[in-house]
């Protein structure tokens, strides 16, 4: 059983009430029973094994048996920003983005994205992609769910760009350096934030734009990857270095 991620506000001193969609598929899917254990998480550092000790339609509830906390973390935090794509690609990149372990998606609203999100559907759609970075970090049984941020330009994204964090930006076609031999930062306290663009590449302006912000163009070789294929290979080269995924 995957462990499950509940609010923090449900845990109160030894005692958790389980409501809302974790309390539907405990009781209707997977049959939870009273005397049951399972392990839950806080999504703040905190997991919990647990005894069920009530099963309602209002709330399952369990008392805590043990408590185990998030380990130091020894690597940057990756973040993805990733220009939107269309159909159902968006949806696989966040997935597989987070069960990589990135901490954070941003997606951008890039020159060339075949997607443009209306300003009345963004609060849905952001409301969506959360539920598949949850049901991701559940699965991969990540400590914390990746927060994902509302769309962006680019031209944004970078003047929000924390001073000190490497900032990458992939490029096809260019005499970029090679994401296998760039200098990371090695401190935990550290982040770096990866660059993709959509499937029509970033615009002239764009690359214009980053080299003017001093932004590092990288390359991932001679051939031309998909855009969400290049997401998730420039993904697993940065966490492979970084001993993530060691």
């Amino acid at each position: 059983m995957p462990v499950l991620f509940v609010s923090p506000e449900r845990i109160d001193h030894q005692r958790i009430s389980i409501t809302g969609d974790v309390l539907v598929h405990l009781r209707d899917s997977l049959r939870i029973t009273v005397g049951e254990t399972l392990w839950l998480n806080s999504g703040q550092g905190s997991k919990f094994r647990v005894e069920i000790t009530g099963v309602s339609k209002q709330a399952v509830t369990a008392r805590i048996l043990e408590t185990i906390q998030e380990p130091p973390r020894k690597t940057p935090c990756l973040i993805l920003g990733q220009s939107l794509l269309k159909g159902e690609k968006m949806d696989w990149v966040i997935q597989k983005a987070t069960e990589l372990g990135v901490s954070e998606i941003v997606p951008i609203e890039s020159q060339h994205s075949v997607v443009q999100l209306k300003a009345d559907r963004v609060d849905h759609q952001l409301a969506r992609w959360q539920r598949i970075a949850l049901e991701a970090a559940q699965q991969s049984e990540q400590w914390r769910i990746p927060t994902i941020a509302k769309p962006q330009s680019l031209s944004v994204l970078l003047t929000s760009v924390a001073t000190g964090m490497l900032t990458l930006m992939l490029v096809e076609r260019r005499d970029g350096k090679s994401l296998q031999t760039v200098n990371l930062p090695q401190d935990a306290t550290g982040s770096i934030l990866i660059l993709i663009g959509p499937e029509g590449g970033w615009s002239k302006d764009e690359v214009l734009l980053a080299e003017q912000a001093g932004i590092e163009q990288i390359t991932l070789g001679q051939h031309i990857l998909r855009a969400e294929t290049a997401a998730i290979a420039a993904i697993s080269i940065l966490q492979s270095r970084l001993g993530a995924l060691s």
